[in-house]
């Protein structure tokens, strides 16, 4: 394995007092320890006191590591734990200038130090010995978005609805900076990798309809509609009754304002619904649910099936489109990833409070007893690496109107979670499937063909 080049050249001017050497020293020490599988530095290190490294002589910085106080790492690692690391960004003891993605490796470091107990007994020591103050910055810091805190039982369904809210509150403007022209809060599709973020979108629309095999005048129910994008889509393009339910009432407004605008009103609507409360609205011939099964649980994984099932036609289609934890990622059994670094705490704490990410194999198996037969999985994890990384270019771009809409403290919390999902796609750490499942009718048919030839035709 390659080893970093040691962060320990000279700082360059401005130089810091003696008391001040002490606690450089005592920080460079500390990063050649935890840096120390990364790699050749292609990275800029800058101090609190101005002070800065540069990366290895034959690497240009894809970033800067910018630590603003002495105290910066003590915050950032104790506890040693993804939480810790991920608030003292938002507390503002360490910025990343430049490419924020790249910077994620530096991550993948901190939670997996390769040391002994003598080791880390000594990391911790040293840790110790840096300043716990802070200045004036992270005072500032501290005001704005806050950890969730929601009441009541795990998903049940008001505590659903204060989870959805929490996530929400940004405010459809804010989202709608990075989210693309439909909105659309879920991964593109990107068939040659080079198209921009609005054609991927409505690709990933297009390819959604095509396999459910969407008609003209069929009912089509959309479980956790967003802003309306699908169903405004399948109306318009394929002539369906669409239905789309939320738990979020600014999504409702938007998306049927957006459909009164383009006409459809009479063909397409979207409803504050939960998807327990389903059966009264009849059967449909397809249903289609885009990034919402992460939050339903696997509590309720089967309830959330059984709904999909009761309110599907014999002989229809299901597309249940998910992000899943990878089964063979060590976090998902390592103790110390699970316990001690808690990896996806931060999420869970500051982004989607009671989000449960799961191996698609169970989720499929949750599926099938619902009573669904699997007729094609696909996984799209490249594509939702792609889309992240453009959600956070657009994000950057447009950072000054953000600052007017939010808090910095909420800027960062989007910016840190989406280039953290970008590298955890990337690196193959999360996935996302489509799962398409039918409801054979009492003959055994259903909706999908002999092949998928017609997915891919024009």
């Amino acid at each position: 394995m390659a080893t970093s080049t040691p962060v320990d050249d000279a700082p360059r001017a401005p130089r810091p007092s003696d008391g001040g050497l002490h606690q450089v020293s005592i920080t460079l020490s500390i990063l050649n320890r935890v840096l120390a599988g990364y790699g050749p530095r292609d990275f800029a290190l800058r101090l609190w006191d101005g002070s800065t490294i540069p990366p290895d002589p034959s690497h240009e910085a894809r970033f800067t590591l910018v630590l603003n106080s002495p105290g910066a790492l003590r915050h950032m690692m104790l506890p040693p734990n993804e939480v810790a690391l991920g608030e003292s960004y938002l507390d503002g003891d360490w910025e990343i200038e430049g490419d924020i993605i790249a910077a994620m490796r530096l991550g993948d470091c901190f939670e997996k130090v390769a040391m002994g107990p003598r080791e880390l007994l000594t990391l911790a020591s040293q840790l110790r010995a840096l300043p716990s103050g802070r200045d004036g910055r992270h005072e500032r810091a501290m005001y704005g978005r806050q950890a969730s805190a929601l009441q009541g039982d795990a998903h049940s369904k008001e505590r659903d609805r204060q989870a959805i809210s929490y996530h929400y509150d940004a405010g459809n403007e804010f989202f709608s900076l990075f989210l693309g022209r439909r909105m659309i809060y879920s991964c593109g599709y990107f068939p040659t990798g080079q198209e921009d973020l609005d054609t991927a979108q409505e690709a990933k629309l297009e390819y959604l309809c095509r396999k459910l095999r969407l008609k003209p005048g069929e009912r089509l129910l959309d479980i956790g509609c967003g802003w309306g994008g699908l169903i405004l889509y399948a109306a318009e393009r394929y002539g369906v009754q669409a239905l789309g339910i939320s738990l979020s009432q600014p999504q409702v407004d938007i998306a049927n304002q957006r459909i009164a605008e383009a006409g459809l009103s009479e063909r397409c609507k979207a409803i504050l619904l939960d998807y327990r409360d389903l059966m009264s609205y009849g059967l449909f011939d397809k249903v289609v649910s885009v990034g919402m099964v992460e939050h339903v649980g696997r509590s309720k994984l089967l309830r959330y099936f059984q709904s999909a099932w009761q309110g599907l036609r014999p002989g229809g289609l299901f597309l249940n489109h998910g992000i899943s934890a990878a089964g063979s990622d060590a976090g998902s059994s390592n103790f110390l990833d699970r316990y001690l670094f808690q990896r996806g705490g931060f999420i869970r704490k500051y982004v989607f409070p009671d989000g449960e990410l799961i191996p698609a194999g169970d989720t499929l198996g949750y599926a099938e007893r619902a009573g669904f037969e699997v007729r094609d999985v696909e996984s799209l994890r490249e594509h939702y690496a792609l889309t992240l990384r453009h959600w956070v270019r657009r994000l950057e771009a447009n950072v000054d109107t953000a600052m007017r809409l939010v808090d910095p403290r909420t800027y960062r919390v989007w910016h840190l979670y989406m280039a953290g999902c970008s590298h955890a796609f990337a690196m193959a750490r999360l996935s996302i499937h489509q799962a398409l499942l039918a409801k054979p009718d009492e003959r055994g048919c259903c909706c999908h063909p002999m092949t998928r030839s017609d997915l891919y035709a024009g």
